[in-house]
């Protein structure tokens, strides 16, 4: 994960790269030169912050066909010199999943590019994935050759084949060429299939964790040689210890929690507080003021994991804390909270939006909470967070949050969301939409008749206009 540049939200880059619904508006009416630059800037350099959870492909896929865009400066960017030193996926992945969409709808030209790309570029697992979903038999078994040819014959290159074979997200190349005529193909890919298979079973029959008869010490001790060597195991530890602890061993545990070492108080404290020991909420709030980091992350988050009353009490009194504890007590009150909460979790919500902006990651919660329980007020903050931030997810939330606030939402924002990156957003709009919009009822048609369109969209798109709308 990395942190692209993000330009302002009022230009037309930044609305494209955020994946929004104006974004598409406004292209369609800029001049045609200028939209296409920022398509292709977004394409070629993908803004997403997360770009293994954000959609933007079928959004892009869309707009080139909107614009009748040319494929030449996704060709430049697949098959750049720079492809053969940048072999992360993150370079080329998003060019190749556009690609992809564009040849659902039946772009020939980019059709020919994945085929090509699949054959000579570094990120070609990709590409083959792509076109496992596209292409016809006759252009997969034409691609075995090339990609067979990649892999050495010898026992490191076998070894290579069986892992790409076990690990491919998409097996119909694979399977097609195991039944190739061609012997030397199936074979090949035969023998990489049973022995990706068997190291599958090696892989799930080893194990480093802990064994039957361990005790409360062992799995402390666990956990912290876990933490030295750089990996939290404080979670599965605290799972051990439900099998392994019985009441006797409390009092062991509880002085853990107090002042055990990093990975013994860290287990103790998620256990203690899954368990909803009496003691718990005593104990993050000492954790907390006197804990690691590490100690302090792992406190809070196992805070934030109770769902007891005595908990979500416990948050009121915390929530105006300007500690972590008091950022997760407000998140717990968003959650789990009553409507008389409603204005601790406004204050939460705004200062978080002071204090970090409007990406940061305990917004998500606060967002949510926000239109669950239904403050109205909370509508202009949140207009906010939809217009700023960069995460298409958080958007989303927002959205869903401002069908349940905001009055205007079904004139306002609804309307450009239909035209949003992400399905879920596409989904809340088509629920909501003012169908007095010209737009809106054209777009509803289009997305309903749109076989690349996902079916919670277009169920909510039925939802709204019958079989006799949708024809016309």
């Amino acid at each position: 994960m990395f942190d692209p540049f993000i330009a302002p939200s009022g230009t037309l880059l930044g609305l494209l790269q955020r994946g929004r619904g104006d974004g598409t508006l406004h292209a369609l009416t800029a001049p045609r030169a200028e939209a296409l630059a920022a398509l292709n800037h977004c394409v070629l350099r993908d803004p997403r912050r997360d770009w293994q959870v954000e959609n933007r492909s079928l959004y892009y896929a869309r707009l080139y066909l909107d614009l009748d865009g040319g494929l030449e400066d996704i060709e430049a960017h697949l098959f750049d010199v720079e492809d053969a030193f940048d072999t992360e996926e993150s370079r080329t992945g998003l060019a190749l999943a556009v690609l992809g969409h564009l040849a659902s709808y039946g772009r020939r030209d980019a059709l020919e590019l994945l085929r090509r790309y699949a054959s000579a570029g570094s990120n070609w697992a990709w590409a083959l994935d792509e076109l496992a979903l596209r292409d016809d038999d006759a252009g997969l078994r034409a691609l075995a050759a090339p990609v067979l040819a990649r892999f050495a014959t010898d026992a490191e290159g076998e070894a290579e084949l069986a892992a790409a074979v076990r690990d491919a997200f998409e097996p119909r190349p694979w399977r097609l060429w195991a039944e190739d005529p061609r012997e030397y193909v199936s074979a090949r890919v035969r023998a990489a299939q049973e022995a990706g298979c068997f190291d599958r079973w090696q892989r799930q029959m080893r194990s480093g964790g802990p064994r039957p008869g361990w005790s409360v010490r062992a799995v402390f001790e666990w956990a912290q040689q876990g933490l030295e060597r750089g990996s939290a195991l404080h979670v599965p530890a605290a799972r051990c210890l439900v099998a392994v602890a019985g009441p006797e061993d409390r009092p062991e545990i509880v002085r853990a929690a107090q002042d055990g070492t990093e990975g013994a108080r860290c287990t103790a404290l998620r256990y203690l507080a899954d368990s909803n020991d009496p003691d718990a909420l005593d104990l993050i709030e000492t954790a907390v003021a006197t804990g690691t980091t590490t100690v302090v992350e792992a406190a809070v988050d196992a805070f934030e994991r109770m769902r007891s009353f005595a908990a979500v009490d416990r948050a009121r009194g915390w929530a105006r804390r300007p500690d972590a504890l008091g950022a997760a007590a407000g998140r717990m009150l968003a959650c789990r909270g009553a409507r008389k909460d409603s204005d601790l979790v406004l204050g939460a919500l705004r200062e978080a939006v002071r204090g970090e902006g409007c990406d940061a990651p305990t917004l998500w919660t606060l967002v949510d909470g926000a239109g669950r329980l239904g403050i109205v007020c909370a509508a202009p903050v949140l207009r906010h967070i939809y217009r700023e931030t960069a995460s298409s997810h958080l958007r989303g939330r927002c959205a869903r949050a401002l069908a349940a606030t905001d009055p205007t939402f079904p004139t306002g924002f609804a309307v450009e969301c239909l035209w949003d990156c992400e399905e879920a957003t596409r989904e809340i709009a088509a629920r909501h939409a003012e169908t007095g919009d010209a737009r809106v009822v054209e777009r509803l048609r289009r997305l309903a008749a749109d076989p690349a369109e996902e079916d919670d969209v277009q169920s909510a798109v039925r939802s709204r206009i019958g079989p006799d709308t949708t024809a016309r």
